[in-house]
Parts: structure tokens; sequence; C-alpha cells
């Protein structure tokens, strides 16, 4: 199966590994459009303040375009332990056991701004880009999404396995999931004291990462949605079909109020 999740804008500085060699990423058919977006990042670095608007960065966030203008030369890490936040706090990356990485390098993958659909495991360097970044792109085309969108769609179409969607909605655009059985968007709510249910906005991140961390020490080999489901069940967690005519699946928890790591103990219900 496939985990998909949206990167983060804070970003662990440093890495052992080498410079970025797109030739080593998962994903392969991207590399033209990474190639592209990757130039046009370093390039739009040469001028700061021209970055800083571009990039919607403050006066204190700076060193984001020197990152950026570093990126060729840049040392890598694996993008599970590159990104940061909330989500990436919850999965717990540096906990994840050598079996538990394992799984997570078939079958999680992180969606970039810069390098469209990578890998858990594959090397990336730090760097600043969100989904709604506006670069100057050889095709005429400052909207990374349309720049995106299809061959990243394309990629996991690829794929015939059971997709689970974390991303966000913008982060999705760029690369839609394939109109097919058993690729699912997760939409995680809250069901409060009186059993209403309704969007779950502080705790959303932090939820989706205990559900990923979850399915790998599972380890992520759902064949069909009736598999992940039983799985969920078993577990205790409330993982249902949405029921509005899409393939969502909503992924219910009791409201939570106080510290977001409360959220911890009660995902399962």
């Amino acid at each position: 199966m496939l985990i998909l999740l949206p990167p983060s804008e804070t970003k662990r500085d440093g890495g052992a590994g080498s410079p970025l060699h797109l030739d080593r990423l998962s994903f392969p058919s991207l590399n033209p459009v990474r190639r592209e977006v990757v130039d046009a990042v370093v390039a739009l670095a040469a001028d700061r303040d021209a970055a800083m608007r571009a990039l919607k960065l403050g006066p204190k966030q700076a060193d984001e375009v020197d990152r950026n203008r570093a990126i060729p030369l840049a040392p890598t890490m694996r993008a599970l332990e590159r990104y940061t936040g909330i989500l990436y706090d919850a999965l717990g990356a540096s906990s994840l056991s050598a079996a538990d990485w394992a799984v997570a390098g078939g079958s999680v993958v992180v969606q970039s701004a810069m390098l469209g659909l990578v890998g858990a495991a594959d090397l990336v360097p730090a760097y600043r880009l969100s989904f709604d970044s506006r670069l100057s792109l050889q095709r005429g085309s400052a909207s990374l999404k349309k720049r995106w969108a299809a061959a990243g769609s394309m990629a996991l179409a690829e794929r015939g396995d059971l997709v689970l969607d974390l991303r966000s909605e913008g982060y999705a655009a760029l690369a839609p999931l394939p109109d097919r059985e058993g690729a699912h968007y997760i939409r995680v709510l809250a069901r409060d004291e009186n059993g209403h249910v309704r969007a779950l906005n502080h705790f959303n991140k932090q939820a989706k990462g205990l559900l990923a961390r979850a399915l790998l020490e599972a380890g992520a080999a759902f064949a069909t949605t009736e598999e992940l489901l039983r799985w969920a069940d078993s577990e205790g967690y409330e993982l249902r079909p949405a029921g509005n005519g899409t393939r969502d699946l909503n992924l219910v928890v009791p409201e939570v109020r106080g510290a977001p790591g409360s959220l911890m103990a009660v995902l399962r219900v």
C-alpha cells in the first residue's frame, strides 16, 4: 500500500548524505519536472528580495533563501527525517525500528512541492517551497499545480496499490489520486460528547501522523480497502467510508480539549 503524506514548511537542517541526486529518487518519471523546478528554485534564490516575495517570507526568514541557494551542494537526509512539525512529531521517525523503516521505504511517500513524490528513505536537502509558491518555469506557467499535476497523477496511476492520501488539499492537487477503487483521501473528524461529528482542525495533523505510525507498525501490507477497515476495527480505530459519493474515508476521533499530546491516548475509541 501507499501512504501519502504532506511535507512541512519546517525542515531539519544538515544531513550526512551526499548532495541531491535526482536519479536516485523514487518515481523516476518525475525527473524532468524535478530538474525544471529545482533549477527555478535555485535561480530564484540568487535574488534575495525576489525570492522572499515569491516564497512569502518575513524578514526573520531570510536564511530560507540561503538554503535554496545551497541546494545543489547541500547535504541530504532521508525524507521522513527531514520534515518536522506536528504530523512528523506524531509519526516519530527517529524511533522507528529497522523493520518499520523497511516498511516505510516501500510504502510512505511525501508530496514535495520541489521534488514531487518522494519515498520515505529518499535523500533530500533542506529547502523552502510551498504548493502555492510562484516560480518562473520553462513552460511559461508559474503554477506548481499545473506543472506537477499531470506527471504526479500519472506516477500514482502506475502503482496499483491501495492508497491512503493523508495530504492537505493543496498538496494533493500536485498529484491527484487516480480515479479507481482503493484510492482514498482521508478526512479526520472529531465527535464531541453529544455525538456530533465535525471536521478536526487543531489535531488533524497529529491524528494523521499517529495513523501513519500505526500503519507502519502493522506492516502496511493491506491489499484492499476491506482488509484495511477490518484491521482498523480490530485495533479500535474508527475508520469508515465517508458515504458522500466519493471514495473518501473518515477517521473519527473523540474531541479533545487541552494539550495536543492528549490526542495520542484517545485516537483509538
